[in-house]
């Protein structure tokens, strides 16, 4: 009988929906199973899920997965990657949820860190976590739910973000689950101390969040344990196999698209855009605009996988951290032009119409559609349309969404600059990424090389790898970084002067669209 295949899947418990993705050894995605999540929206602003839902679409997706793969393929590990900043608050004794879950894109405790910003506590949760009070992050969600969302504190409260949830579920649930999570996700509540690397008692006590309630934190990297019968019906191809990586989406993403070394950055155009760059393994101090993360913790393992990784594995850290900028509409501003002015008839044809044009013709689009992001941090921004003239139409509108796109990016990249380590490479995923268009518009505003990889589904890649490697599926992080596999390269060829002319436009509209809300009282 021939040997069997190695694979590993990844869990990818998104904001839309929920996949399972199975990889070879090759890294090649060879299956994938989807289920859509339900989006709630009680009040404006408000945005829930229904966790018992996540749970269920785990359960689906894994399980038609195994069902194909067949008596040549077995699974060596399971790694978990998640939407960051969702709590789900559950009775450990039951395993019932006590309230929907909030998601990262819920505003509803913004007066809560207005209030909490006006009392003085920034400058220590900035010290400590490298993120800023807004409600994007965790802890005042479950202040919230806590004070107003009528759940109780007791000795089987959990509250924790969506990979502790689908983990403790895998693992047996109320029959022995494991109550844990991972350190990128843990840096993403306003409760963990990234220089410690534990959760911080003054951090809890200031957000009245019993630690009690939270779970024990893992190294990314390493066993968190094994999945039951009674997760996966029986499931033979499931049933032992250990749960060996946790990580959040964004951060998986940096580890799919290889980026182990210091400097290394990658860029994920999806609904907004996510920048994050490896900062190496000392944490930096803060920087205005952006916040600061860990990457990873690759644990025990790490010794291993770094040992045999040459003159880089000399520099690389068992635990890496990162400096993150988010942008909030990149794909968006897509949908905007096709569904609000209706100038496109489907996505694809954005980079078509933008490049039946030589330029905008001096149009800018500023998409603050819902407020800048990094490195601005401005709520009450708006989105403008600056420099229209008689002869503007829909092909120099569409060219000035893709170059928006773009301008975001470099302005996260030039404040990562900052820090000390100036971004080196960039590595570009997510929808937009297959815009030739919008990539070469970037190497030029950045002067930096702009790779694409062959896969796109770095997330689920990142998280599977991972796994991998704590099961000797792979064996150091060069075996990995060797699967990765560049598509397209764009290389910077406008004169730099000229293209600082033109972002000097960009930032004189952006300026403009600074504080739009206030000023009208919208």
């Amino acid at each position: 009988m021939a040997s069997r295949s190695p694979v590993t899947i990844a869990i990818d418990a998104g904001t839309t929906g929920v996949r399972a993705l199975v990889v070879d050894v090759r890294s090649d995605v060879v299956d994938v199973a989807y289920r859509e999540l339900t989006q709630y929206f009680p009040m404006p602003g408000w945005v829930e899920h229904d966790a018992d839902e996540i749970w269920a679409a785990v359960q689906a997706t894994l399980t038609e997965v195994a069902e194909r793969l067949g008596d040549e393929r077995v699974v060596q590990a399971i790694g978990i990657t998640n939407q960051r900043e969702t709590v789900i608050a559950w009775d450990r004794s039951t395993g019932r949820p006590l309230h929907r879950a909030l998601v990262w894109q819920d505003r509803r405790t913004a007066g809560q860190c207005s209030a909490m910003v006006d009392a003085g506590h920034l400058p220590l949760i900035r010290e400590r976590t490298g993120l800023v009070l807004d409600p994007y992050f965790s802890a005042t969600k479950m202040r919230w739910l806590l004070e107003e969302g009528d759940v109780a504190t007791g000795p089987d409260l959990a509250l924790a973000t969506v990979d502790a949830w689908v983990l403790w579920n895998l693992t047996g649930g109320t029959h022995g689950g494991v109550f844990a999570t991972d350190p990128t996700n843990a840096s993403r509540t306003l409760l963990f101390d990234i220089v410690e690397r534990r959760w911080s008692d003054d951090l809890c006590e200031l957000f009245n969040v019993p630690t009690s309630t939270l779970p024990e934190v893992k190294p990314s990297c390493g066993r968190f344990g094994m999945v039951t019968a009674d997760a996966v019906g029986s499931h033979r191809a499931l049933v032992g196999v250990p749960v060996s990586a946790m990580l959040g989406d964004q951060h998986a993403a940096l580890f799919g698209q290889a980026c182990f070394d210091q400097g290394m950055t990658k860029a994920t155009f999806g609904t907004g855009s996510f920048v994050l760059m490896h900062a190496g393994g000392t944490c930096p101090a803060p920087v205005d605009g952006l916040l600061t993360t860990i990457a990873w913790d690759l644990g025990d393992a790490g010794a291993d996988i770094l040992a045999t990784s040459g003159d880089a594995g000399q520099r690389r850290s068992s635990v890496a951290y990162a400096v993150e900028g988010s942008v909030f509409v990149a794909g968006a501003g897509v949908q905007w032009l096709r569904d609000g002015l209706g100038i496109i008839g489907s996505s694809a044809d954005l980079e078509p119409l933008a490049s039946s044009v030589d330029s905008s013709d001096g149009v800018t689009i500023v998409p603050a559609f819902a407020g800048l992001g990094s490195p601005h941090w401005d709520p009450a921004a708006r989105g403008i349309i600056t420099g229209l003239s008689r002869g503007s139409g829909r092909a120099q509108l569409a060219r000035a969404m893709v170059d928006a796109m773009g301008y975001q990016v470099r302005d996260v990249l030039d404040a990562m600059a900052g820090i000390g380590t100036a971004p080196s490479v960039v590595r570009v995923d997510g929808g937009a990424a297959v815009m030739d268009l919008l990539l070469q518009h970037l190497a030029d505003q950045t002067r930096l090389g702009v790779s694409r990889p062959r896969s796109v589904e770095t997330t689920a890649l990142g998280a599977a790898t991972m796994a991998g490697l704590a099961e000797g599926v792979w064996g150091t992080l060069d075996d990995v970084a060797a699967l990765w596999t560049e598509e397209a390269s764009f290389q910077p060829t406008l004169d730099p002067a000229l293209a600082d002319a033109a972002h000097a436009v960009w930032l004189r509209a952006t300026d403009r669209s600074r504080a739009w809300a206030q000023s009208t009282n919208d």
